[in-house]
C-alpha cells in the first residue's frame, strides 16, 4: 500500500471547528492530529477585574449548549473561595436544572449529531426522511430538557437566574407540576432511547483507559465529589492542578491534559478520558434501578470501554436524568430564601462539575472586595483531546485496509463518540504557535 493521506478541512456534525489528519505509510499510521483552529475567546481574561458575582453570567456565554455547567462550576468555586455552603433545596434546585442541561445536549447529540454515523446518512435531517419518529423522539426529548433551564434559569439559552448562593428567584410546587408531566412523558421515551441505540451497529473496539469522573457517596455526580479514576486517582477538587497539566502543542489552539505522574518532573504525563463512559464506568452503582435495568437490557455491564457504545451510556444518562429530575420535583419543597447570604474577602476557590462532555473545572482568586484576580477553566473537550487522537490512531491502525473514503468516514464518526465541543476547547492559546 501506497503513502496516503487523510484530510478533513472541516469536522461536521460537532460543535465549533476543527479539522482531522491521518498520515499513512505503506501500512503503518505515522500521525494523526485532531486540528483545532477556531479562535480563543479570552474569557478567562474577561474574568478579571469582574465582581465575583457576574462570574456565572460570564462563563454561561462560553457554550450554549452547556452553560449550565458553566455557571454551576464558577458558583461551586466561588463558594469554596466563601466559605458558603447551599444545600437542601436549594442545592436540590442546582441537581435539577443539571438534569435539564444534560437531558437537552445528550438528545442532541445522540439523535442529531451521532445516531446519523451508524445509519449511513449525512445529517439527522437526511435521517428523517426514513425515520421521522424516531428525529421527533429526539427533538422533543431534547425540548423538555430546555424547558427545564428554562423553568428555573429564566431562558433556555445562556440562563439568568443562577447566582452565587443559589438564585435569584426560585419556582412555587405549583409551577413544576407541568415540568413532571413532561417528564414522565421523557422518561418512557429516554428508555425507547436505549432499547433503539442498543440495535445500531458497532466495531469491536474496546480500550484501555483511565477514566477520570467525580464520584460522591450517594449521588450519581453532578455538582460535587472527589475526583477519582479506575486506576488509583483520589483527590479533592481543590487539589487538581498538583495533579492535571496543560501542555501546548502546535497543531491546536487548545491545550491537551495530562495526569502528571507523581514524584516526577515529566509532563508528558499519562492520558486519561472523561464524560458518560468514565462516569458510567465509575458509578454504576450510584445509577436509578431503572437506568441501570435499561443500561443491562441493552447488553451492557457496568464496565464499557468501546467508545462507539458510548452513544448507548449517553441514552442511559438522558434516562437518569429524567428520573432523577422527576424524583426532585416530586420532592420539592420552596425554600425560604432563593439564596444564602454571601460576604465578599481574598481567597482562592476551586469548583468542579460534570458538563456533559466530562469534568469541567473552576479556579478562582478574588480580593477583598471580591474583584476576580485569576480565573482558570479547563473544559471537558480539553482533556479528551490527546485520548481521541490516541483512539484515532489505534482505530486506523486496524482498519487501514479500508478504502479511504469508508476509513475517512469512520475517522469522523470516531471523533464524534466523543461530543467534542471545540468552541469550548479553545480557551487556552499561547500566542506564539509555530504554524506547521
Amino acid at each position: 500500500m501506497k503513502s496516503r493521506t487523510i484530510k478533513v478541512n472541516y469536522l461536521a456534525r460537532v460543535e465549533g471547528e476543527g479539522a482531522l489528519y491521518v498520515k499513512i505509510k505503506n501500512t503503518t499510521v505515522v500521525d494523526v492530529k485532531l486540528k483545532i483552529f477556531e479562535p480563543p475567546r479570552f474569557f478567562e481574561a474577561f474574568l478579571r477585574g469582574r465582581a465575583f458575582t457576574e462570574a456565572p453570567d460570564i462563563t454561561a456565554r462560553i457554550c450554549g449548549i452547556c452553560p449550565i455547567a458553566y455557571q454551576m462550576s464558577a458558583v461551586h468555586a466561588m463558594e469554596d473561595a466563601l466559605d458558603v455552603v447551599v444545600d437542601g433545596q436549594l442545592r436540590a434546585l442546582r441537581r435539577l436544572i443539571y438534569c435539564g442541561e444534560w437531558i437537552e445536549s445528550h438528545s442532541l447529540h445522540v439523535y442529531m449529531l451521532h445516531a446519523p454515523d451508524f445509519l449511513g446518512y449525512e445529517s439527522a435531517i437526511h435521517m428523517a426522511r426514513d425515520y421521522p419518529e424516531i428525529v421527533q423522539r429526539g427533538l422533543q426529548l431534547k425540548k423538555v430538557g430546555n424547558e427545564i433551564v428554562t423553568h428555573l434559569g429564566g431562558r433556555e439559552i445562556h440562563p439568568i437566574n443562577v447566582r452565587v448562593g443559589g438564585f435569584y428567584k426560585v419556582p412555587t410546587k405549583q409551577e413544576l407540576k407541568p415540568l413532571a408531566e413532561r417528564l414522565k412523558w421523557a422518561r418512557n421515551a429516554a428508555f425507547e432511547t436505549v432499547r433503539w441505540t442498543a440495535t445500531l451497529p458497532f466495531p469491536e473496539f474496546e480500550q484501555d483507559y483511565e477514566f477520570v469522573a467525580l464520584q460522591h457517596p450517594e449521588e450519581y455526580p453532578f455538582n460535587e465529589g472527589r475526583l477519582v479514576s479506575n486506576k488509583g486517582l483520589d483527590i479533592a477538587v481543590r487539589d487538581y492542578d498538583d495533579y492535571f497539566v496543560e501542555e501546548h502543542v502546535p497543531h491546536s489552539n487548545a491545550l491537551h491534559s495530562v495526569l502528571k505522574e507523581q514524584g516526577s518532573d515529566n509532563l508528558t504525563g499519562r492520558l486519561y478520558l472523561v464524560g458518560p463512559l468514565a462516569r458510567y464506568n465509575l458509578n454504576f452503582h450510584r445509577l436509578s434501578p431503572l437506568a441501570q435495568d435499561a443500561a443491562r437490557s441493552a447488553g451492557l455491564s457496568p464496565v464499557c470501554r468501546n467508545p462507539f457504545q458510548s452513544i448507548i451510556v449517553r441514552s442511559v444518562e438522558i434516562l437518569y436524568a429524567c428520573d432523577e429530575a422527576l424524583r426532585l420535583i416530586q420532592e420539592y419543597e420552596p425554600p425560604e430564601k432563593p439564596a444564602v447570604e454571601v460576604q465578599p474577602r481574598a481567597a482562592t476557590g476551586y469548583g468542579c462539575t460534570e458538563a456533559p462532555r466530562g469534568i469541567l473545572y473552576h479556579r478562582y482568586r478574588i480580593d477583598d472586595d471580591g474583584t476576580i484576580l485569576d480565573a482558570k477553566i479547563v473544559p471537558p473537550t480539553s482533556q479528551n483531546q490527546k485520548i481521541i487522537e490516541r483512539d484515532l490512531y489505534q482505530f486506523v491502525s486496524k482498519n487501514i485496509e479500508l478504502p479511504k473514503q469508508k476509513l475517512t468516514q469512520q475517522c469522523e464518526q470516531t471523533i464524534r463518540n466523543y461530543d467534542p465541543c471545540i468552541s469550548c476547547a479553545t480557551h487556552f492559546l499561547k500566542l506564539n504557535i509555530e504554524q506547521e
